[in-house]
């Protein structure tokens, strides 16, 4: 199945065996942001939202997020994460900026973990303020950064 390996020679899923792979230190970085009315985001910087502090809400639920990944998506292993860190804050005029820092000691990858602590983080500001701007967006949910493991660094350009 073009070499990917979630898949076993007769194409079914798999979860993959990586006991004998080496622990290693390893660190994921994912962004997202959320597009929004000019006065949504004063709102949310001026702690006037009905349902309370949006930010500081939203990185309580990426960090709850990153945890449960292997809940979540069917094939990721379940990890013990030493850190989780979201950043949030106004860019522009007009949009919040998420960036989740997962780090681990293990024998698999954070990718996942950080990009679902982004994306979560993200629908919890749209979830918080979708009362008063029902057009807000959920933008460049991606993968910054990896490092750690046999296939190295990566850097998002």
């Amino acid at each position: 199945m073009s070499g990917l390996s979630h898949f076993d020679a007769s194409g079914a899923a798999v979860m993959v065996d990586v006991g004998a792979k080496p622990e290693t230190a390893r660190e994921a970085v994912a962004t997202a942001s959320v597009v929004m009315q000019k006065a949504t985001l004063r709102m949310i910087l001026d702690g006037t939202a009905r349902k309370g502090d949006v930010l500081g809400v939203a990185r309580l639920a990426g960090i709850m997020a990153a945890k449960r990944t292997a809940e979540l998506i069917p094939l990721c292993h379940p990890l013990p994460l030493t850190a989780v860190a979201l950043d949030l804050a106004a860019a522009g005029e007009d949009r919040v900026a998420i960036t989740a820092t997962v780090r681990t000691t293990g024998r698999t990858g954070v990718e996942m973990e950080a990009l679902t602590a982004a994306s979560v983080a993200a629908l919890t500001v749209y979830d918080m303020c979708k009362a008063v701007d029902r057009g807000m967006r959920i933008e460049g949910v991606r993968l910054l950064a990896k490092s750690g493991g046999k296939s190295g660094s990566f850097r998002q350009d």
